[in-house]
Protein backbone atom coordinates (compact mmCIF):
# COMPACT_ATOMS: atom_id res chain seq x y z
CA UNK A 1 0.00 0.00 0.00
CA UNK A 2 1.49 3.15 -0.89
CA UNK A 3 1.93 5.94 2.43
CA UNK A 4 -1.16 8.36 2.88
CA UNK A 5 -0.42 11.87 2.49
CA UNK A 6 -2.28 14.74 4.38
CA UNK A 7 -4.32 17.68 1.76
CA UNK A 8 -4.95 20.64 3.63
CA UNK A 9 -7.99 22.80 1.94
CA UNK A 10 -8.15 26.20 2.59
CA UNK A 11 -12.23 26.18 3.88
CA UNK A 12 -12.71 29.96 1.86
CA UNK A 13 -11.29 29.00 -1.75
CA UNK A 14 -10.60 25.59 -2.24
CA UNK A 15 -6.83 25.08 -2.63
CA UNK A 16 -4.98 22.45 -1.74
CA UNK A 17 -1.93 22.74 0.18
CA UNK A 18 0.77 19.19 0.97
CA UNK A 19 0.97 20.88 4.44
CA UNK A 20 -0.39 23.26 7.16
CA UNK A 21 0.62 27.04 7.02
CA UNK A 22 -1.54 29.94 8.61
CA UNK A 23 -1.99 31.95 5.37
CA UNK A 24 -3.74 30.51 2.17
CA UNK A 25 -1.52 31.55 -0.68
CA UNK A 26 -4.65 31.62 -3.09
CA UNK A 27 -6.88 33.91 -1.61
CA UNK A 28 -4.64 35.58 1.53
CA UNK A 29 -7.38 34.27 4.15
CA UNK A 30 -5.37 33.62 7.74
CA UNK A 31 -5.93 30.46 9.44
CA UNK A 32 -8.58 28.95 6.76
CA UNK A 33 -5.94 25.81 5.76
CA UNK A 34 -7.36 22.24 7.73
CA UNK A 35 -6.44 18.83 7.36
CA UNK A 36 -8.95 16.67 5.19
CA UNK A 37 -9.00 12.79 4.26
CA UNK A 38 -8.29 11.90 0.67
CA UNK A 39 -8.53 8.38 0.02
CA UNK A 40 -5.55 7.34 -2.46
CA UNK A 41 -5.78 4.70 -4.60
CA UNK A 42 -2.75 1.65 -4.11
CA UNK A 43 0.50 2.39 -5.23
CA UNK A 44 1.66 1.62 -9.11
CA UNK A 45 1.12 -1.89 -8.56
CA UNK A 46 -2.49 -2.18 -8.54
CA UNK A 47 -4.38 -3.58 -11.51
CA UNK A 48 -6.40 -1.05 -13.39
CA UNK A 49 -10.07 -1.61 -13.78
CA UNK A 50 -11.56 -2.16 -16.91
CA UNK A 51 -13.59 0.65 -18.56
CA UNK A 52 -16.93 -0.36 -19.85
CA UNK A 53 -17.48 1.06 -23.74
CA UNK A 54 -19.72 3.58 -24.79
CA UNK A 55 -20.90 4.49 -28.20
CA UNK A 56 -19.63 7.49 -29.80
CA UNK A 57 -22.25 9.91 -31.75
CA UNK A 58 -21.65 12.41 -34.50
CA UNK A 59 -21.49 15.95 -34.28
CA UNK A 60 -23.91 16.77 -37.18
CA UNK A 61 -27.65 16.19 -36.26
CA UNK A 62 -30.93 17.67 -35.47
CA UNK A 63 -30.54 19.75 -32.10
CA UNK A 64 -33.41 20.32 -29.79
CA UNK A 65 -34.09 23.38 -27.64
CA UNK A 66 -33.96 22.22 -23.69
CA UNK A 67 -37.28 22.02 -22.44
CA UNK A 68 -38.17 24.19 -19.72
CA UNK A 69 -40.48 24.86 -16.85
CA UNK A 70 -41.77 28.24 -16.17
CA UNK A 71 -41.19 29.01 -12.08
CA UNK A 72 -44.31 31.20 -12.03
CA UNK A 73 -41.81 34.30 -10.82
CA UNK A 74 -41.87 36.01 -14.47
CA UNK A 75 -38.66 38.02 -12.76
CA UNK A 76 -37.04 34.96 -12.76
CA UNK A 77 -37.76 33.21 -15.31
CA UNK A 78 -36.32 36.23 -17.74
CA UNK A 79 -32.94 35.53 -15.32
CA UNK A 80 -32.70 32.22 -16.23
CA UNK A 81 -33.79 32.11 -19.41
CA UNK A 82 -37.52 31.30 -19.37
CA UNK A 83 -37.65 28.72 -16.85
CA UNK A 84 -35.72 25.53 -15.44
CA UNK A 85 -34.36 23.04 -17.28
CA UNK A 86 -35.05 19.16 -16.77
CA UNK A 87 -32.33 17.90 -14.68
CA UNK A 88 -30.48 21.00 -14.20
CA UNK A 89 -28.99 22.42 -11.28
CA UNK A 90 -28.50 26.54 -10.19
CA UNK A 91 -26.67 27.56 -7.45
CA UNK A 92 -28.25 30.83 -5.85
CA UNK A 93 -26.13 32.86 -3.96
CA UNK A 94 -26.95 36.55 -2.07
CA UNK A 95 -25.81 38.07 1.62
CA UNK A 96 -27.79 36.44 4.74
CA UNK A 97 -31.14 38.29 5.28
CA UNK A 98 -31.17 39.34 1.58
CA UNK A 99 -34.31 37.21 0.90
CA UNK A 100 -33.19 34.23 -0.91
CA UNK A 101 -35.01 31.53 0.93
CA UNK A 102 -38.38 33.86 0.18
CA UNK A 103 -37.80 34.03 -3.50
CA UNK A 104 -37.39 30.05 -3.72
CA UNK A 105 -40.46 29.57 -1.32
CA UNK A 106 -42.21 31.60 -3.70
CA UNK A 107 -41.33 29.88 -6.63
CA UNK A 108 -41.80 26.34 -5.27
CA UNK A 109 -45.21 27.63 -4.01
CA UNK A 110 -46.10 29.01 -7.66
CA UNK A 111 -44.71 25.37 -9.19
CA UNK A 112 -47.15 23.67 -6.63
CA UNK A 113 -50.19 25.64 -6.79
CA UNK A 114 -49.73 24.84 -11.09
CA UNK A 115 -49.91 20.97 -10.32
CA UNK A 116 -46.09 20.16 -10.25
CA UNK A 117 -44.52 18.64 -7.10
CA UNK A 118 -42.42 21.24 -5.37
CA UNK A 119 -40.19 19.61 -2.91
CA UNK A 120 -38.24 22.50 -0.23
CA UNK A 121 -35.66 20.93 2.25
CA UNK A 122 -33.87 23.12 4.99
CA UNK A 123 -30.95 22.13 6.51
CA UNK A 124 -30.84 25.66 8.91
CA UNK A 125 -34.21 25.67 9.63
CA UNK A 126 -37.22 23.57 11.50
CA UNK A 127 -40.09 22.97 9.53
CA UNK A 128 -42.22 25.12 11.90
CA UNK A 129 -40.08 28.12 10.86
CA UNK A 130 -40.55 27.29 6.96
CA UNK A 131 -44.37 26.95 8.13
CA UNK A 132 -44.11 30.49 9.74
CA UNK A 133 -42.81 32.15 6.73
CA UNK A 134 -44.80 31.03 4.00
CA UNK A 135 -47.93 31.85 6.47
CA UNK A 136 -46.33 35.40 6.59
CA UNK A 137 -45.94 35.39 2.70
CA UNK A 138 -49.43 33.82 2.45
CA UNK A 139 -48.50 30.96 0.67
CA UNK A 140 -49.59 28.35 3.71
CA UNK A 141 -52.38 26.89 0.81
CA UNK A 142 -49.80 25.50 -1.68
CA UNK A 143 -48.87 22.19 -1.68
CA UNK A 144 -45.17 22.58 -1.23
CA UNK A 145 -43.52 19.40 0.70
CA UNK A 146 -41.39 20.04 3.21
CA UNK A 147 -38.61 18.51 4.92
CA UNK A 148 -35.49 19.35 7.86
CA UNK A 149 -32.83 17.40 6.39
CA UNK A 150 -28.42 17.58 6.19
CA UNK A 151 -28.02 13.52 5.29
CA UNK A 152 -27.24 13.85 1.36
CA UNK A 153 -27.92 9.97 0.61
CA UNK A 154 -31.43 10.35 3.13
CA UNK A 155 -32.45 12.87 0.84
CA UNK A 156 -32.02 11.30 -2.26
CA UNK A 157 -33.65 7.95 -1.34
CA UNK A 158 -36.62 9.65 -0.23
CA UNK A 159 -36.85 11.91 -3.07
CA UNK A 160 -36.59 9.16 -5.36
CA UNK A 161 -39.63 7.28 -3.73
CA UNK A 162 -42.62 7.62 -6.15
CA UNK A 163 -43.61 10.94 -8.75
CA UNK A 164 -40.47 13.02 -9.32
CA UNK A 165 -40.32 16.81 -8.04
CA UNK A 166 -39.91 18.79 -10.89
CA UNK A 167 -38.23 21.18 -8.41
CA UNK A 168 -36.31 20.79 -5.25
CA UNK A 169 -34.64 23.30 -3.38
CA UNK A 170 -31.54 22.86 -1.00
CA UNK A 171 -30.87 25.98 1.87
CA UNK A 172 -28.41 25.55 2.37
CA UNK A 173 -25.68 23.43 0.11
CA UNK A 174 -23.00 24.46 2.94
CA UNK A 175 -25.11 22.46 6.09
CA UNK A 176 -25.06 19.23 4.01
CA UNK A 177 -23.39 16.14 4.22
CA UNK A 178 -22.34 13.10 2.87
CA UNK A 179 -20.90 9.79 4.43
CA UNK A 180 -18.82 9.02 1.34
CA UNK A 181 -16.54 11.98 2.53
CA UNK A 182 -14.72 11.62 5.75
CA UNK A 183 -14.91 15.40 6.82
CA UNK A 184 -16.86 17.89 9.26
CA UNK A 185 -20.30 18.68 7.24
CA UNK A 186 -19.23 22.18 6.16
CA UNK A 187 -15.87 22.10 5.04
CA UNK A 188 -14.86 22.18 1.56
CA UNK A 189 -14.74 18.65 0.87
CA UNK A 190 -18.62 17.93 2.43
CA UNK A 191 -19.69 21.06 -0.15
CA UNK A 192 -17.89 19.59 -3.28
CA UNK A 193 -19.39 15.66 -2.14
CA UNK A 194 -22.47 16.80 -1.50
CA UNK A 195 -22.75 18.82 -4.73
CA UNK A 196 -21.88 16.21 -6.69
CA UNK A 197 -23.75 13.37 -5.44
CA UNK A 198 -26.93 16.12 -6.03
CA UNK A 199 -26.11 16.87 -9.20
CA UNK A 200 -26.27 12.84 -10.22
CA UNK A 201 -29.14 12.83 -8.83
CA UNK A 202 -30.50 15.82 -10.71
CA UNK A 203 -29.51 14.59 -14.19
CA UNK A 204 -30.37 10.60 -13.42
CA UNK A 205 -33.59 11.78 -12.20
CA UNK A 206 -34.45 15.19 -14.57
CA UNK A 207 -35.30 17.04 -11.32
CA UNK A 208 -34.25 20.76 -11.30
CA UNK A 209 -32.40 21.21 -8.37
CA UNK A 210 -31.89 25.06 -6.44
CA UNK A 211 -28.88 25.31 -4.27
CA UNK A 212 -28.64 27.78 -2.16
CA UNK A 213 -25.28 29.21 -1.11
CA UNK A 214 -23.73 31.23 1.47
CA UNK A 215 -21.49 34.02 0.71
CA UNK A 216 -18.15 35.31 2.00
CA UNK A 217 -17.47 38.95 3.07
CA UNK A 218 -16.51 39.90 -0.35
CA UNK A 219 -19.53 38.87 -2.07
CA UNK A 220 -18.52 35.90 -2.99
CA UNK A 221 -19.98 32.79 -3.01
CA UNK A 222 -18.59 30.48 -0.13
CA UNK A 223 -17.02 27.09 -0.48
CA UNK A 224 -15.03 25.97 -3.73
CA UNK A 225 -15.18 27.41 -7.16
CA UNK A 226 -15.19 23.99 -8.79
CA UNK A 227 -18.95 23.94 -7.80
CA UNK A 228 -19.79 26.88 -9.54
CA UNK A 229 -18.51 24.70 -12.74
CA UNK A 230 -20.31 22.00 -11.28
CA UNK A 231 -23.54 23.29 -12.10
CA UNK A 232 -25.57 24.46 -14.50
CA UNK A 233 -26.48 28.29 -14.00
CA UNK A 234 -25.36 30.33 -10.96
CA UNK A 235 -27.94 33.45 -9.65
CA UNK A 236 -26.40 36.37 -7.83
CA UNK A 237 -28.97 38.02 -5.13
CA UNK A 238 -28.21 41.70 -4.73
CA UNK A 239 -29.56 44.61 -3.12
CA UNK A 240 -28.42 46.89 0.07
CA UNK A 241 -30.18 46.11 3.59
CA UNK A 242 -31.05 49.23 3.82
CA UNK A 243 -33.00 49.43 0.09
CA UNK A 244 -35.92 47.63 -0.89
CA UNK A 245 -34.96 46.91 -3.95
CA UNK A 246 -33.41 43.11 -4.60
CA UNK A 247 -31.85 42.61 -8.22
CA UNK A 248 -31.23 38.81 -9.33
CA UNK A 249 -28.50 38.58 -11.62
CA UNK A 250 -27.34 35.83 -13.88
CA UNK A 251 -23.53 35.34 -13.29
CA UNK A 252 -23.35 31.47 -15.40
CA UNK A 253 -26.09 30.43 -17.35
CA UNK A 254 -25.41 27.09 -19.81
CA UNK A 255 -29.10 27.32 -20.76
CA UNK A 256 -29.96 31.09 -21.29
CA UNK A 257 -28.04 34.88 -21.67
CA UNK A 258 -25.63 36.44 -18.64
CA UNK A 259 -26.63 39.44 -19.21
CA UNK A 260 -30.24 40.07 -17.89
CA UNK A 261 -31.53 40.71 -14.32
CA UNK A 262 -34.34 41.00 -12.03
CA UNK A 263 -36.06 43.22 -10.10
CA UNK A 264 -37.98 42.63 -6.88
CA UNK A 265 -38.81 45.08 -3.99
CA UNK A 266 -39.14 43.69 -0.55
CA UNK A 267 -42.39 43.93 1.57
CA UNK A 268 -43.87 42.79 4.15
CA UNK A 269 -45.74 39.98 2.46
CA UNK A 270 -42.68 38.93 0.55
CA UNK A 271 -40.77 40.22 -2.97
CA UNK A 272 -42.77 41.92 -5.13
CA UNK A 273 -41.82 41.66 -9.10
CA UNK A 274 -40.97 45.03 -10.17
CA UNK A 275 -42.22 45.18 -14.19
CA UNK A 276 -41.03 48.56 -14.83
CA UNK A 277 -37.79 49.03 -12.46
CA UNK A 278 -37.19 52.49 -14.40
CA UNK A 279 -40.12 54.19 -13.17
CA UNK A 280 -39.70 52.78 -9.30
CA UNK A 281 -36.40 53.83 -9.49
CA UNK A 282 -36.93 57.38 -10.51
CA UNK A 283 -39.71 58.09 -8.24
CA UNK A 284 -38.19 60.00 -5.88
CA UNK A 285 -35.78 62.17 -7.18
CA UNK A 286 -35.06 65.46 -6.21
CA UNK A 287 -35.54 67.70 -9.30
CA UNK A 288 -34.13 71.32 -9.66
CA UNK A 289 -30.96 69.74 -7.33
CA UNK A 290 -27.60 69.77 -8.85
CA UNK A 291 -25.33 66.53 -9.03
CA UNK A 292 -28.11 64.85 -10.44
CA UNK A 293 -28.26 63.27 -13.75
CA UNK A 294 -30.84 60.52 -15.09
CA UNK A 295 -28.67 57.72 -16.66
CA UNK A 296 -30.35 55.51 -19.38
CA UNK A 297 -28.44 52.08 -19.60
CA UNK A 298 -29.20 48.91 -20.99
CA UNK A 299 -29.29 45.10 -18.73
CA UNK A 300 -29.63 42.12 -20.76
CA UNK A 301 -32.57 43.28 -23.15
CA UNK A 302 -34.20 45.69 -20.73
CA UNK A 303 -33.94 49.39 -20.95
CA UNK A 304 -33.23 50.42 -17.47
CA UNK A 305 -33.34 54.09 -16.25
CA UNK A 306 -31.53 55.65 -12.45
CA UNK A 307 -30.36 58.18 -11.58
CA UNK A 308 -26.67 59.49 -10.85
CA UNK A 309 -26.16 61.38 -7.84
CA UNK A 310 -22.50 62.94 -7.10
CA UNK A 311 -21.07 65.45 -4.66
CA UNK A 312 -18.09 67.58 -5.14
CA UNK A 313 -17.00 69.26 -2.17
CA UNK A 314 -14.22 71.40 -0.78
CA UNK A 315 -11.77 69.53 1.70
CA UNK A 316 -9.12 70.40 4.27
CA UNK A 317 -7.34 67.26 3.70
CA UNK A 318 -3.80 66.80 1.95
CA UNK A 319 -5.17 63.82 -0.11
CA UNK A 320 -9.09 64.44 -1.18
CA UNK A 321 -11.73 61.39 -1.00
CA UNK A 322 -12.97 59.58 -3.75
CA UNK A 323 -15.92 57.67 -2.97
CA UNK A 324 -18.73 55.53 -5.25
CA UNK A 325 -21.44 53.48 -4.61
CA UNK A 326 -22.73 51.29 -7.47
CA UNK A 327 -20.12 51.97 -10.17
CA UNK A 328 -16.82 51.25 -10.75
CA UNK A 329 -14.02 53.30 -8.98
CA UNK A 330 -11.64 52.83 -11.39
CA UNK A 331 -14.09 54.17 -14.01
CA UNK A 332 -14.52 56.87 -11.52
CA UNK A 333 -10.71 57.77 -11.85
CA UNK A 334 -10.85 57.72 -15.44
CA UNK A 335 -13.83 60.51 -15.41
CA UNK A 336 -12.25 62.50 -13.20
CA UNK A 337 -8.74 62.50 -14.94
CA UNK A 338 -10.49 63.30 -18.69
CA UNK A 339 -12.43 66.18 -16.33
CA UNK A 340 -8.89 67.22 -15.33
CA UNK A 341 -6.78 67.06 -18.67
CA UNK A 342 -9.07 67.79 -21.43
CA UNK A 343 -11.92 70.11 -19.87
CA UNK A 344 -10.08 72.24 -17.19
CA UNK A 345 -12.05 71.00 -14.29
CA UNK A 346 -9.83 71.31 -10.91
CA UNK A 347 -10.56 68.69 -8.31
CA UNK A 348 -7.57 68.36 -6.42
CA UNK A 349 -8.81 69.87 -3.96
CA UNK A 350 -12.28 68.95 -3.34
CA UNK A 351 -13.85 65.97 -2.29
CA UNK A 352 -15.67 63.52 -4.77
CA UNK A 353 -18.79 60.60 -3.63
CA UNK A 354 -21.18 59.45 -6.19
CA UNK A 355 -24.02 57.07 -5.70
CA UNK A 356 -26.12 55.05 -7.72
CA UNK A 357 -29.79 55.62 -6.48
CA UNK A 358 -32.08 53.08 -5.24
CA UNK A 359 -29.37 50.71 -4.79
CA UNK A 360 -28.51 49.45 -8.50
CA UNK A 361 -25.15 48.64 -9.51
CA UNK A 362 -24.09 49.93 -13.29
CA UNK A 363 -21.29 48.00 -15.23
CA UNK A 364 -21.56 49.91 -18.28
CA UNK A 365 -18.86 51.98 -19.28
CA UNK A 366 -22.31 54.29 -21.11
CA UNK A 367 -22.96 55.77 -17.39
CA UNK A 368 -19.33 57.92 -18.14
CA UNK A 369 -21.64 60.88 -19.49
CA UNK A 370 -24.17 60.70 -16.93
CA UNK A 371 -21.28 61.02 -14.27
CA UNK A 372 -19.35 63.65 -15.81
CA UNK A 373 -22.30 65.53 -15.68
CA UNK A 374 -23.56 65.10 -12.06
CA UNK A 375 -19.85 65.63 -10.96
CA UNK A 376 -19.54 69.11 -12.97
CA UNK A 377 -23.09 70.26 -12.01
CA UNK A 378 -22.38 69.83 -8.38
CA UNK A 379 -19.36 71.62 -8.77
CA UNK A 380 -20.55 74.62 -10.75
CA UNK A 381 -24.03 74.85 -8.76
CA UNK A 382 -25.50 73.90 -11.66
CA UNK A 383 -28.70 71.74 -12.09
CA UNK A 384 -29.17 69.16 -15.01
CA UNK A 385 -32.56 69.82 -17.01
CA UNK A 386 -35.30 67.20 -15.12
CA UNK A 387 -36.46 66.29 -18.37
CA UNK A 388 -32.69 65.10 -19.59
CA UNK A 389 -31.25 61.39 -20.15
CA UNK A 390 -27.54 61.05 -20.46
CA UNK A 391 -25.79 58.07 -21.85
CA UNK A 392 -21.99 57.84 -23.68
CA UNK A 393 -19.00 56.18 -23.08
CA UNK A 394 -15.63 58.70 -22.44
CA UNK A 395 -12.80 58.06 -23.94
CA UNK A 396 -9.53 59.12 -22.53
CA UNK A 397 -9.28 62.05 -25.21
CA UNK A 398 -12.19 63.36 -23.95
CA UNK A 399 -14.25 62.08 -27.07
CA UNK A 400 -17.87 60.72 -26.37
CA UNK A 401 -17.98 57.82 -28.17
CA UNK A 402 -21.43 55.81 -29.28
CA UNK A 403 -23.04 52.71 -27.04
CA UNK A 404 -25.25 50.01 -27.59
CA UNK A 405 -28.77 50.15 -28.00
CA UNK A 406 -29.40 53.67 -28.25
CA UNK A 407 -32.58 53.31 -30.05
CA UNK A 408 -33.58 51.13 -26.76
CA UNK A 409 -32.62 53.82 -24.69
CA UNK A 410 -34.18 56.61 -25.99
CA UNK A 411 -37.85 54.79 -26.70
CA UNK A 412 -37.38 53.79 -22.96
CA UNK A 413 -36.97 57.64 -21.59
CA UNK A 414 -39.82 58.55 -23.97
CA UNK A 415 -42.26 56.39 -22.01
CA UNK A 416 -41.59 58.01 -19.22
CA UNK A 417 -41.80 61.12 -19.92
CA UNK A 418 -38.49 62.99 -20.45
CA UNK A 419 -38.16 65.37 -23.54
CA UNK A 420 -34.56 65.43 -24.36
CA UNK A 421 -31.40 62.97 -24.31
CA UNK A 422 -28.09 64.03 -24.35
CA UNK A 423 -26.53 61.32 -26.17
CA UNK A 424 -22.91 60.73 -28.54
CA UNK A 425 -23.16 62.28 -31.63
CA UNK A 426 -23.15 59.18 -33.75
CA UNK A 427 -26.02 58.17 -31.84
CA UNK A 428 -28.52 60.64 -33.65
CA UNK A 429 -29.45 58.52 -36.76
CA UNK A 430 -31.06 55.50 -34.09
CA UNK A 431 -33.75 57.78 -33.03
CA UNK A 432 -36.76 56.37 -33.10
CA UNK A 433 -39.14 58.71 -31.24
CA UNK A 434 -38.85 62.02 -32.77
CA UNK A 435 -40.82 63.62 -30.25
CA UNK A 436 -37.87 62.98 -27.72
CA UNK A 437 -35.51 66.02 -28.64
CA UNK A 438 -31.73 64.83 -29.34
CA UNK A 439 -28.68 66.84 -28.29
CA UNK A 440 -25.27 65.90 -29.82
CA UNK A 441 -22.24 65.70 -27.49
CA UNK A 442 -18.65 65.23 -29.87
CA UNK A 443 -16.35 66.14 -26.42
CA UNK A 444 -16.82 65.88 -22.97
CA UNK A 445 -15.60 69.40 -23.02
CA UNK A 446 -18.65 71.29 -24.83
CA UNK A 447 -20.85 69.68 -22.15
CA UNK A 448 -18.96 71.06 -19.58
CA UNK A 449 -19.14 74.39 -20.79
CA UNK A 450 -23.15 74.39 -21.40
CA UNK A 451 -23.65 72.88 -17.98
CA UNK A 452 -20.78 75.80 -16.77
CA UNK A 453 -22.23 78.49 -18.86
CA UNK A 454 -26.12 77.50 -16.61
CA UNK A 455 -24.84 77.23 -13.29
CA UNK A 456 -24.37 79.82 -10.46
CA UNK A 457 -20.33 79.19 -9.45
CA UNK A 458 -20.02 78.88 -5.73
CA UNK A 459 -16.40 79.03 -6.30
CA UNK A 460 -13.33 79.14 -9.20
CA UNK A 461 -13.82 77.35 -12.16
CA UNK A 462 -11.53 76.89 -14.64
CA UNK A 463 -12.97 75.30 -18.42
CA UNK A 464 -11.12 75.13 -21.02
CA UNK A 465 -13.29 74.25 -24.43
CA UNK A 466 -11.95 72.23 -26.97
CA UNK A 467 -13.43 71.95 -30.22
CA UNK A 468 -15.75 68.46 -30.87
Amino acid sequence: MSKRNPTFLCQNCGAAFSRWQGKCEACGEWNTLSEEGANRPAGPGRKPGRGRLFALEALAGEAHDAPRLPSGVAELDRVTGGGFVRGSVLLVGGDPGIGKSTLLIQAAAALARAGHRAVYISGEEAVAQVRLRAERLGLRDSAVELAAETAVEDIIATLSEGKTPRLIVIDSIQTMWTDTVESAPGTVTQVRGSAQALIRFAKKSGAAIILVGHVTKDGQIAGPRVVEHMVDAVLSFEGEGSHQFRILRAVKNRFGPTDEIGVFEMTGSGLREIANPSKLFLSERDLGQPGTAVFAGIEGTRPLLVEIQALVAPTSLGTPRRAVVGWDPSRLSMVLAVLEAHCGVRLGSHDVYLNVAGGMRIQEPAADLAAAAALVSSLANAPLAADAVYFGEVSLSGAVRPVAQSAARIKEAAKLGFNRAVVPKAAHGENADPVLKIIDVANLANLVADIVAQGKPRMALKTRVQDG
